[in-house]
């Protein structure tokens, strides 16, 4: 991205909590970061022990749909029925590992209850192919290529995350939403699977220059369609998303949107739509 004073500079990093780590450590000006993320860290919690309420929400990106996968042959009807089992939970410290930790909660069980592997999406899907693990908790949005390339290349299925399990997700933190998994997303994926989305956000600190937040929403507003010829996620995100935020707007980001006159409306989350 480039305006008539700055150019920026895009970083690979390990994920969500370095984002914000670095973020707060004044190494970055702007971080993507998962919902889940976003509330721990700036609340206090997990990877967080101290609050870092300077934190701000800038844009909204795309919904991560949780896909639990696990290995046909496995005998795994329930994800409670992965207890003893081999599961990888993604990257140490990323927002997929603090995701699966509360997926896990919600059918009572710990990393004391299963046999934990920190994989990526990539590890994970060769892991499940090999038969070297026997689940996979990943959040990610669709169409994932992980999870096609697990789905393709082993004998692997997909799980739901239903019923008490789910209502219990949703009362007790609340980035996450109802969604749905659609059907043909993936390989002998045949109806719609229920699961729980949380939404990636674009982040900053509260002293963020106010011009650089609204260059952000200008592009995300104004430039979609060039934007999506060389990512298509991006028509999944949808500006509406900001009233929802699980953290503080930024200062500009709320005079953008005031601004506009944006219609207050809360997102859709079936599907991969974000709203």
């Amino acid at each position: 991205m480039r305006d008539s004073l700055r150019t920026y500079t895009a970083e690979v990093t390990g994920g969500s909590v370095e984002n914000i780590q670095r973020l707060m450590n004044g190494e970055m000006d702007l971080a993507f970061a998962i919902g889940t993320t976003v509330y721990e860290a700036y609340n206090g919690g997990q990877d967080f022990v101290t609050p870092q309420q300077s934190l701000r929400i800038v844009a909204p990106l795309y919904p991560n749909l949780t896909h639990v996968l696990v290995r046909e042959n496995a005998g795994l009807q329930s994800i409670a029925d992965l207890r003893g089992k081999r599961v990888s939970v993604g990257a140490a410290g990323s927002g997929t590992e603090q995701l699966a930790r509360h997926v896990l909660e919600a059918y009572g069980l710990g990393y004391e209850q299963v046999d934990e592997q920190f994989l990526s999406f990539t590890e994970s899907a060769a892991a499940l192919a090999d038969g070297a693990i026997d689940g996979a908790i990943i959040s990610v949005g669709i169409p994932a290529s992980a999870v096609l390339e697990a789905m393709t290349t082993g004998r692997v299925r997909l799980l739901p995350i239903e019923g008490e399990a789910a209502r219990t997700l949703m009362s007790t933190y609340p980035y996450y939403s109802a969604a749905s998994i659609p059907a043909g997303s993936y390989p002998r994926q045949d109806r719609n699977l229920a699961t729980v989305s949380v939404m990636n956000w674009i982040i900053a600190l509260d002293a963020l220059e106010p011009g650089i937040v609204e260059s952000v929403l200008n592009v995300l507003a104004e430039e979609r369609e060039a934007l999506q010829r060389s990512v298509e996620i991006v028509g999944q995100i949808r500006l509406t998303n900001l009233y929802a935020a699980p953290i503080p707007l930024h200062p500009a980001a709320r005079a953008w949107i005031e601004r506009r006159g944006e219609p207050v409306m809360r997102p859709t989350t079936t599907g991969g739509n974000g709203g």
